[in-house]
């Protein structure tokens, strides 16, 4: 049994992860921002395993290290950090961004990350073992137009993923970085600012990635041996070839 910490519970991937993982007997130290969604969630899950949440937003370094102090000293032993909190938000180029969009998806997807790693890192390194798993993005991998700053924003991940393995290998401390292709979540819908027919067209002729198929990876990568650490993963449906192309049957 493993205590494990996951950023953005409370849907998508995060979600999914989490039910998951409770599955497996993993106590779990779920955080979000929608209380009432944390709420539902424990309840749930409790059936399973011991959980604790935690209600904070990533953006806020005050809030993130004043939560995770919080933790009861038994809460504190934490093995797996997932950092999943992230977002994207407008499809627009540079010239046309909406400069609130950007200040959202570096503060959450970037800066968000640094302030839940740290204090955690801190309590891995007293015990020299830990685990840190980053969800980044296929779109790391290839800029496309109009989505420069959201791309610019998980490359950054892969950057911190790879500085973290330099850092913290001596300690004990695994770091994996997983790149999602196209997967089926409420992502757009926020990306499009809850149009909800535009944000279907992403996922229009071809079967998707689910929540379910990135937390089946969360799961594999946290249960091989000790021995075993899965650096970087990326998945794809089977339509996507590379960000820009997917394969449709309209």
């Amino acid at each position: 049994m493993k205590t494990i910490f996951i950023t953005g519970a409370t849907s998508g991937i995060g979600k999914a992860t989490a039910i998951l993982l409770a599955t497996q007997k993993n106590r779990l130290i779920l955080c979000g921002r929608n209380k009432t969604v944390l709420k539902e969630l424990k309840t749930e899950l409790s059936k399973e395993t011991e959980v604790f949440t935690l209600s904070f937003d990533v953006r806020n370094s005050e809030e993130v290290f004043s939560a995770i102090n919080s933790l009861p000293e038994n809460w504190k032993n934490i093995d797996v950090l997932i950092n999943n909190a992230g977002n994207a938000h407008g499809l627009d180029p540079i010239s046309e961004g909406n400069i609130d969009d950007w200040n959202l998806m570096m503060d959450g997807n970037v800066k968000g990350l640094l302030y839940v790693s740290q204090p955690i890192i801190k309590l891995m390194k007293e015990k020299q073992n830990g685990q840190i798993i980053n969800i980044s993005s296929v779109a790391a991998r290839q800029t496309y137009a109009n989505g420069v700053v959201y791309c610019a924003s998980k490359k950054a991940v892969d950057v911190i993923s790879e500085g973290m393995r330099i850092e913290l290998t001596e300690f004990g401390i695994r770091v994996t970085n997983i790149q999602p292709g196209a997967v089926e979540t409420d992502f757009s819908k926020v990306r499009f600012k809850g149009d909800d027919e535009r944000a279907a067209t992403v996922y229009a002729g071809y079967e998707p990635l689910v929540a379910e198929d990135i937390a089946d990876a969360i799961a594999y990568c946290i249960n091989v041996p000790e021995r075993v650490s899965v650096s970087d993963m990326t998945i794809y449906p089977k339509a996507q070839a590379e960000p820009r192309t997917i394969y449709r049957k309209l």
